[in-house]
């Protein structure tokens, strides 16, 4: 025997409240509706489904399995709808993220676990990535957003971007490297000195050979390279090493009180950092409600950022 399980949803609602009135409401149903399925319940089993004089209303033990039946359909059906309206609110849901490594690792990690503190439904996957590879896994839909540095993007890319914090480079080193006792260090200075390469496939090496070029270096004295953020930054606390960083990951680093900038100016490229999207993709609530999380996030920090950046007194 086939029974309907809107039939057995209305009569765990009369059951639950002790009504067909009431039962109705629970249901946004009506009365006669609801009396007419009970009725119709009854006919097709052959059997009472409530004791009869009883009010409020009683099942029989018929009834009584017969309406827990309904009442985990009905649960369920109240799960569905939550997780539908979550997932439209950005509540719940996955977000697939990529982004460059020192970014991620130093300014976007935090930012995931604020979110999450206040979203816990939300599931971040996180990969790492440069430009062109991350411009590969939006177009491949392997990511929904990616956070990087970017100049400017092609005619006709198919991508949107979104600056959320300014490009500048810093010459890094350990807080009692010898530069520092040095009242105003000149570029000149710097060639004295070895280096730690920026992971490869970075803009930051890019930047680091023209930096080097720029102070008149004929080569690069390279002592460390391929390293993530945490060893890069765990190496040079031991050592005399330079490298190039964003000054947003040093000003990250600064309670660590290990790593810090030099007062040196050096060019610097047009970046900056940003979100970037598929102009066509389908909407994800939970991955706009992560980038509007991350746009305010760097909002907060930007006076922040620029008042460390004074502090460190760099020429422009």
């Amino acid at each position: 025997m086939k029974i309907d399980e809107r039939h057995l949803i209305q009569l765990a609602a009369v059951v639950k409240t002790g009504g067909v009135t009431e039962g109705a409401a629970l249901l946004g149903l009506s009365q006669p509706a609801v009396s007419r399925t009970l009725s119709m319940l009854e006919a097709r089993i052959g059997e009472p489904l409530f004791l009869k004089g009883r009010r409020p209303l009683q099942p029989t033990p018929l009834g009584r399995a017969l309406a827990d039946h309904g009442q985990t359909m009905l649960s369920a059906s109240r799960k569905a709808s939550d997780v539908v309206e979550s997932f439209r609110a950005g509540r719940s849901g996955v977000v697939r993220v990529g982004g460059t490594p020192f970014f991620m690792d130093a300014l976007i990690a935090g930012m995931i676990a604020e979110f999450q503190n206040l979203h816990p439904d939300v599931r971040i996957d996180q990969t790492y990535g440069y430009f062109p590879d991350l411009r590969a896994a939006l177009n491949a839909d392997q990511i929904d957003l990616a956070i990087c540095p970017i100049d400017i993007l092609d005619e006709g890319s198919g991508l949107e971007f979104q600056q959320i914090l300014p490009g500048r480079n810093v010459v890094a080193c350990r807080v009692t490297h010898p530069l520092l006792l040095k009242r105003r260090p000149q570029p000149a200075h710097l060639l004295d000195f070895p280096w730690v390469a920026p992971p490869p496939g970075s803009p930051l090496l890019t930047d680091l050979r023209s930096m080097l070029l720029s102070f008149g270096a004929t080569e690069v004295k390279i002592r460390y390279s391929g390293g993530s953020l945490m060893s890069v930054v765990h190496y040079m606390k031991a050592a005399d090493a330079l490298t190039i960083m964003p000054h947003s990951v040093v000003f990250a680093l600064r309670n660590e009180k290990s790593i810090t900038a030099l007062p040196v100016p050096i060019p610097h490229s047009e970046r900056a950092l940003g979100l970037l999207k598929r102009s066509d993709a389908p909407r994800t609530p939970a991955a706009d409600h992560f980038a509007r999380h991350i746009r305010t996030g760097f909002d907060n920090l930007k006076h922040l950022i620029k008042r460390h950046e004074q502090s460190v007194v760099w020429g422009a």
